[in-house]
């Protein structure tokens, strides 16, 4: 027995609770022990003194009181425990939570999600057993002892003392253990973190895998990782099993040697025969509490271990330290000054700042350019103290922000970063993280403000329509809007844009750019950008380069300085030199185009009849919201009837029949020893009554107190290993199913529900497996053939004791579909807990950036009470369920012996039949309690097992093909007779019931061209890459690669000649090394570091102390976002694939690096057949073919010239982009004569600005520039 005291502590203010909890426990136990000691007086009376039935009437009446109390008793600790557990776990995951806020998001950063799940949820929910059950049994149990020798003692000395040193070496047993079962207990944890966080990982990346046909690679490390759960959970099970067998040969022997003994002695004439009686009446019973804390063993080493990654958290030392409140002034003026800043990230893997001075004047506007990786984002998150310099200081206001409160610090600053995060929830939810209280007036003028309101307006249910996760159904456009929107409306005295309109179409670029210019009157505000367009305007511009600072001063003296600044803008008059310059695309006008995420991840919004609202489900939450995903919403869990979900687990164990055979045979075998040792301890009894020899029974008695202890931990240790086996492969057989199921799934499941089925749900099913199966083929045999038995010995007995034995097997039956539909909520809302800790664990930058701690704290809190409710009504259930047992087991003995006791006085049995009888009657009983008890977890356990089968039963969408010879292939590819890639006549919509994305699109793309989709946002251009991805197929139509049927294809196939590179690139938890390598999983080192050099990432990755063994964090956070996309563009390098899809491939990248890396595209290009899809038209200018795309029609094709020749839509898109951002002449820092384009620009923008707010939204305080409170 161990207590680790620090968990202990964390029961601080309900210690009373557990201590009252253990004292009901312990009266419980009295009240066991004083029914059977009766019962023992009833039998020597009737046996020894020959007593009347009349005269015994009041004693078996106090039994049946005795029963009562004992089960009211037991309820009532169940309920005492378990809300003090919810009280405990709720408060925790408070605590944990306000601890991750104050380690902050640098923390976070180096972290790995999944694995801080399974701390944060998993972790505390596994707390439930041991506080709930195992502590206060822990307490019954370490009082047991006391109380027994206490009894025993006013009965026989002698005895009390055998049963006394007994249950003090059970008590010590477990400790001889305990190094042994930390150590396992701490490998399973981190393998069980291990898993979540590689889940994760892989779900959230499964577009990228499938892209690079590296999924089934990532499914082979998966289910190592699962099989290394396996081995550790095993390592747990056999130290566990060890001390069980140990404490479980303890009892017997306990029990046996007392009642051995006892036998000898009453023989010789040194004990009374009523003292035997009692003895053997008791039993096993007496160390009762003891037997039950060996049954939480398990439950209780897995509690422990999964608590050593809950203190990791709480003993992470907070780097960033908060002021206190009143350490700064009352009024600080937005105004923010860098001195002497230097800071290195751990392990220098990102930019580091040098020395770095500057100051922010209020009101000014402050340009901050430099290539990528310079350290400019650091800036931003050195603003909001995510992390300290490690030299020089930050003030604001003229106050080193270290002084300042981090909550007033926060609120002084608005930021717009170029990782959009949004939230799941509704657009209105996620707006309001910029102003909580803000009116309907304030949010609609913020959206309106940022171009937003329109497309808003479009969506099913307005601002109320819910985005998913991560805001899957909106486009790159549409979540940086509402991120403007949202930054707006918390009109802080400071705004800071990093990249804010890097995925902002033209025409909304210059409609939001316009109103930004307004706002930014009298408001401080930092703008970071690679397009220099954005900044030409600013008061004074400051360049960085690799953390320094090296230039500083307006556009026009940068210029005509000509170093660092003018290199960079005559490096992207270069790039753009030609009739276009920033974004292709147009307005939204309501319809909102996916932005891929590795051209896959968002279905789109398409409009108002896009949506097909569906009931929430599935952890979903409360919102309402669609099902964009070809296909309709999952059927909910509790459409799987009882008996389905049995039969499927049952054939999920089929190819374990051989083992599972093993288990039936040693439960079998097990329960037949114990039912043999009560057997042999009646005889025993009977035989000194009759005053026979007692020589063999002895023998067998010690015989089969080892045989018992045995065989339980044999039953044991086969069952869980067949479970655990198969729990193994069910983890790996649900991600090969979500393998075929993505993208389109992961757009109505989140992904942190998901790795609550692969942690907590699979883990569920153990239970079926280790403790159902078996049970249920004991629970059968054994009470028949004990019944046979007693009819055999005296009929009225057995029949007398069969309506018990009923009761007892249909009760779990009779509330079956009350708990089973307790059990599916349950699940449901623990997987809802899990998704809004990984979003609040991944969105750590936006709730603290925006002061949101404290709010989402409470979400928290209110969603675990949420799952407390229902879990307190599931075990209030389950603690009534055994509560009956316990008493129709306990009236079952007593009417047995009502019975016996009354034929004796017949002179129809014996009195070694009596006693036979009932002990036999409490052992028929056994294995029936032990199924019944376990009915109520049962059903957890099949909700558990439905959610599972949900994620199985779902329609795959996109279906392998019979494959395609490559001789075909190659001959279609060579002979030129078929074009590259073809779309013919196609129709596309993401799901039943939604609105056309494509409408009879038909356009060829020949070998070795170039062609380039543009179109306004909604027009179907990220639809067409999916659909050559096969990420879903077309409903009319054909999509063809060199003349065949993509259906046709095998997808591994397929995607193995097509090499994509996304503007939302993803890169896995590993080494620069490991990803690159889903390029071409068998590069040398050579090839990687040409890829590189090619990408123009080698210098930056080579100043990484570890090079290309550097780790880039949970979606490549430790790299800034240019060095992340220069990786994703390597690695497509590297696959060298015929074909290329470049989706906003260059987004990220800064001039210098953007034309180094074009120079290297336009090398991989020639030859090769490349799909473009790009904002800015001097991507796609110098496309062989442009293709115009217009609410999902292609309404235009031909060149450049051409196009613009027509006067038609794409003309239109590039005179929306040239008015948009300037003049070359502007660049150039001549700011007069901007022609007549400017004009055009004027005009065009004084109706559409009419209604745009200047300086503070309607509704909201003017800003001083000067001081903030």
């Amino acid at each position: 027995m161990y207590l680790h005291p620090r968990l202990l502590a964390l029961a601080k203010g309900v210690r009373w609770r557990i201590l009252l909890a253990a004292l009901v426990g312990m009266l419980a136990v009295v009240a066991g022990i004083a029914r059977l000691a009766v019962a023992a007086v009833v039998i020597v009376r009737i046996i020894h003194e020959g007593a009347e039935f009349s005269t015994l009437l009041w004693p078996l009446v106090a039994m049946a009181g005795l029963i009562l109390a004992r089960v009211g008793l037991q309820y009532l600790q169940e309920v005492i425990s378990h809300h003090t557990a919810s009280v405990v776990k709720v408060a925790l995951r408070e605590r944990l939570y306000k601890h991750c806020l104050a380690l902050g998001p640098g923390y976070f950063d180096q972290s790995r999600t999944g694995d801080v799940l399974m701390s944060l949820a998993e972790g505390v929910e596994r707390l439930e057993a041991f506080f709930g059950r195992y502590l206060p049994q822990m307490i019954v149990a370490a009082l047991a002892p006391a109380l027994i020798f206490a009894f025993m003692a006013i009965i026989d000395l002698r005895t009390g003392l055998v049963l006394l040193a007994f249950a003090l070496v059970i008590l010590v047993l477990p400790n001889l253990f305990h190094r042994w079962t930390r150590s396992s207990s701490m490998a399973r944890r981190n393998a069980y973190g291990a898993l979540g966080a590689d889940f994760l990982d892989a779900v959230q990346g499964l577009p990228t895998l499938k892209a690079f046909g590296q999924s089934e690679a990532r499914g082979l490390l998966l289910a190592e990782r699962a099989r290394t759960l396996f081995r550790a959970t095993m390592g747990v099970l056999a130290a566990n099993s060890a001390t069980s067998a140990l404490t479980i040969l303890g009892i017997s022997a306990g029990a046996a040697v007392a009642l051995g003994w006892g036998a000898v002695r009453v023989s010789n004439g040194d004990l009374e025969l009523r003292a035997l009686l009692i003895v053997l009446m008791l039993g096993v019973e007496i160390f009762r509490p003891m037997r039950e804390l060996v049954q939480l063993y398990h439950d209780g080493m897995i509690a422990m271990s999964s608590a050593e990654g809950i203190f990791d958290i709480m003993d992470a030392e907070v780097e960033v330290l908060d002021a206190d409140a009143g350490s700064s002034p009352l009024e600080l003026a937005p105004e923010v000054t860098f001195e002497g800043v230097n800071y290195a990230y751990s392990g220098g893997r990102r930019p580091a700042l040098h020395d770095l001075s500057f100051t922010l004047n209020a009101g000014e506007t402050l340009g901050l350019v430099g290539p990528s990786g310079a350290g400019k984002s650091t800036i931003v998150w050195s603003i909001l103290r995510f992390f300290d310099p490690q030299s020089g200081r930050i003030l604001l206001g003229g106050t080193d922000i270290r002084e300042i409160p981090l909550d007033k610090l926060r609120e002084q600053v608005a930021v717009v970063t170029q990782d959009t995060y949004l939230f799941y929830g509704t657009v209105a939810e996620n707006l309001r993280f910029g102003g909580p209280n803000a009116t309907e007036e304030q949010m609609v003028a913020a959206a309106k403000a940022a171009n937003a309101h329109d497309f808003i307006s479009h969506l099913p249910q307005g601002y109320d329509t819910v985005v998913g996760e991560r805001a899957v159904r909106l486009s790159g456009g549409q979540k940086q809007r509402v991120a403007i929107a949202r930054a707006l409306l918390k009109n802080a005295p400071i705004l800071i844009l990093d990249e804010a309109l890097s995925s902002v179409d033209a025409e909304n670029e210059a409609v939001i750019q316009e109103a930004l210019d307004h706002l930014m009157e009298g408001r401080t505000t930092l703008v970071i950008a690679h397009r220099l367009s954005s900044v030409v305007k600013a008061d004074r511009i400051i360049v960085l380069e690799e953390g320094r600072l090296v230039e500083s001063g307006n556009h026009g003296e940068l210029v005509a300085a000509g170093g660092v600044y003018a290199a960079l803008m005559a490096q992207q008059q270069d790039i753009e030199d030609a009739p276009g310059d920033g974004p292709v695309e147009g307005p939204a006008e309501g319809h909102g185009e996916a932005h891929a995420h590795e051209a896959a991840t968002h279905a789109p919004v398409q409009d108002a009849e896009a949506f097909v609202p569906q009931p929430a489900h599935q952890g979903e939450g409360h919102h309402h919201h669609a099902v964009p995903s070809g296909g309709t919403a999952d059927a909910p869990a509790s459409a799987i009837g009882f008996f389905t979900v049995w039969r499927r687990l049952f054939e999920l164990v089929s190819p374990w029949r051989g083992e599972l055979a093993l288990t039936f045979l040693l439960g079998l075998a097990h329960h037949s020893s114990i039912i043999g040792l009560s057997v042999i301890s009646a005889l025993l009894v009977g035989q000194v009554i009759t005053g026979g020899d007692l020589t063999v029974l002895l023998w067998l008695l010690g015989g089969f107190v080892p045989l018992a202890a045995i065989l339980t931990w044999a039953e044991s240790w086969v069952a869980h290993d067949l479970a655990y086996r198969l729990l193994a492969e069910m983890r790996v057989d649900l991600y090969k199913k979500l393998d075929p199921l993505t993208p389109a799934y992961m757009v109505r499941r989140r992904s942190g529900d998901l790795v609550s089925v692969v942690g907590g749900d699979v883990e569920l099913v153990e239970f079926f497996f280790a403790h159902t199966i078996t049970p249920a083929f004991v629970a059968i045999l054994v009470p028949a053939g004990v019944l046979a038995t007693l009819a055999f010995v005296a009929w009225p007995i057995a029949l007398v004791l069969s309506p018990f034995l009923l009761a007892v097997a249909i009760s779990p039956f009779m509330a079956q579909k009350r708990s089973e539909g307790l059990g599916d909520e349950l699940r449901s809302q623990l997987g809802e807990v899990h998704a809004h800790m990984v979003d609040s664990i991944q969105g750590m930058r936006e709730i603290s950036a925006f002061g949101q701690g404290p709010a989402r704290t409470a979400e928290m809190v209110a969603n675990s009470w949420r799952f407390a409710h229902f879990q307190l009504r599931f075990l209030k259930e389950r603690a009534f369920q055994i509560g009956f047992i316990e008493g129709m087991t306990a009236l079952g003995g007593l009417a047995v012996l009502t019975m016996g006791v009354w034929l004796m006085t017949q002179g129809d049995i014996s009195r070694p039949q009596l006693i036979l009888s009932v002990i036999l009657s409490v052992a028929a009983f056994a294995p029936i309690s032990d199924i019944a008890r376990t009915i109520k977890q049962l059903m957890e356990t099949l909700a558990a097992a439905r959610r599972l089968f949900v994620v199985h039963d779902a329609p795959v969408p996109v279906m392998d093909g019979p494959g395609v010879h490559a001789h075909e292939n190659g001959q279609a590819s060579q002979n030129g007779r078929s074009p590259a890639i073809s779309f013919d006549h196609v129709g596309f919509s993401y799901g039943v019931g939604e609105a056309q994305a494509l409408h009879g699109v038909s356009f060829d793309i020949e070998h070795g061209q170039t062609v380039a989709l543009v179109g306004r946002s909604g027009a179907g251009k990220t639809t067409c890459a999916n659909l050559v991805m096969r990420f879903w197929d077309p409903g009319e139509g054909h999509v063809r690669l060199s003349g065949h049927d993509l259906r046709d294809f095998e997808l591994e196939d397929l995607r193995r000649q097509i090499a994509l590179v996304s503007q939302d690139t993803y890169l896995f938890n590993a080494s620069i090394r490991e990803n690159l390598k889903l390029g071409k999983i068998d590069a040398s080192d050579g090839e990687m570091e040409e890829a590189a050099r090619q990408a123009n990432a080698h210098d930056f990755i080579t100043a990484f102390p570890d090079g290309y063994g550097t780790l880039v964090g949970e979606r490549g956070m430790q790299l800034s976002g240019g060095q992340r996309q220069r990786i994703a563009i390597a690695r497509a390098l590297l696959k060298n694939a015929p074909v290329l899809i470049l989706d906003e491939a260059t987004s990220h990248l800064d001039a210098v690096n953007e034309r180094q890396v074009r120079q290297a595209l336009e090398t991989l290009m020639a030859g090769r057949t490349t799909l473009v899809i790009a904002h800015r038209l001097s991507t796609i200018r110098d496309a062989d073919r442009i293709i115009v795309l217009d609410d999902g029609h292609a309404v235009e094709q031909g060149s450049h010239h051409d196009l613009l020749a027509r006067q038609g839509l794409y003309a239109k898109l590039v005179s929306t982009q040239l008015v948009g951002t300037g003049t070359r002449g502007e660049r150039n820092g001549h700011h007069e004569g901007e022609g007549h384009h400017q004009e055009e620009h004027a005009e065009h923008t004084d109706d559409r600005h009419a209604d745009h707010p200047k300086g503070p939204l309607p509704g909201m305080p003017d800003v001083d520039p000067h001081h903030h409170h």
